[in-house]
């Protein structure tokens, strides 16, 4: 598989990642959204996308490619979108993570991520809520509360450039891989029956450019293994890069 995948062949993957529900911006607009009560206005996802897209324009960011499911009738929304910021990163790329429910299963959040190519694994790191709940003046405030999520996702995109220069830089022992491994299952990045999978990755990996025994080349054991659940992932790999930052002697990024 070629190191830089066109983006055709990422929108492709993007859709995989949103799994069996993916659907296009026109079902989306035509999603019925519940009607309000006293306590709770529930935020129709377009509304949430829409404000989302304007504001990335507004920061020079561009979207390359994007895929959008609904999954419980309509119900809840999750969305993936591939940013390019004007820096080209060779084997990966920037990804918002986007969510929404109209069964107050959760608040409207964006999480920050990385794509990488070769093997169109997903990483995230730190939700941040653009509210903590739908009140009767989310419509009004949601400009205001896009720009400061946007904002604060952006620091933790740089941060994440530097974490996988970092990752890339750092070579690792079997023993030390093994410790890491064991000590993952410690903070839930993975669960005691994924180690296998992720010890026959790391020993034997599927594709040849994580040949080199780096942290970089562990981190995508795990990803390798951990992907497919949109659900559980950002949690996961969340814990995942908590221990690998600290391993690696990266500040801890404020989730404040």
């Amino acid at each position: 598989m070629e190191a830089l995948l066109e983006p055709q062949s990422r929108r492709a993957n993007l859709l995989l990642h949103c799994g069996a529900h993916a659907v296009d911006r026109v079902i989306i607009g035509s999603t019925p959204t519940p009607e309000p009560t006293v306590t709770w206005t529930p935020l129709p996802h377009m509304a949430l996308i829409d404000e989302v897209e304007q504001v990335l324009t507004n920061n020079g960011l561009s979207i390359v490619n994007q895929a959008h499911s609904l999954t419980h009738d309509g119900l809840r929304y999750f969305g993936l979108m591939e940013i390019q910021n004007g820096v080209i990163h060779r084997d990966y790329a920037w990804v918002l993570g986007l969510r929404n429910s109209h069964d107050k299963t959760f608040p409207a959040g964006i999480v920050a991520g990385a794509n990488v190519f070769i093997c169109d694994n997903l990483s995230f790191s730190g939700e941040i809520k653009i509210a903590r709940k739908h009140t009767r003046f989310i419509l009004r405030d949601l400009p205001f509360l896009t720009e400061r999520a946007i904002g604060r996702l952006m620091e933790r995109w740089h941060h994440q450039d530097e974490r996988i220069s970092a990752y890339k830089g750092k070579n690792l022992s079997d023993s030390s891989a093994h410790d890491l491994i064991i000590r993952s299952t410690d903070v839930r990045a993975c669960t005691p029956r994924q180690i296998p999978a992720i010890l026959k990755e790391w020993r034997n990996p599927r594709h040849e450019e994580f040949q080199a025994r780096t942290l970089w080349t562990l981190f995508n054991s795990f990803t390798e293994v951990l992907k497919g659940n949109l659900n559980e992932l950002p949690k996961r790999t969340e814990a995942l890069h908590g221990l690998l930052d600290t391993y690696v002697g990266l500040p801890q990024f404020s989730q404040n």
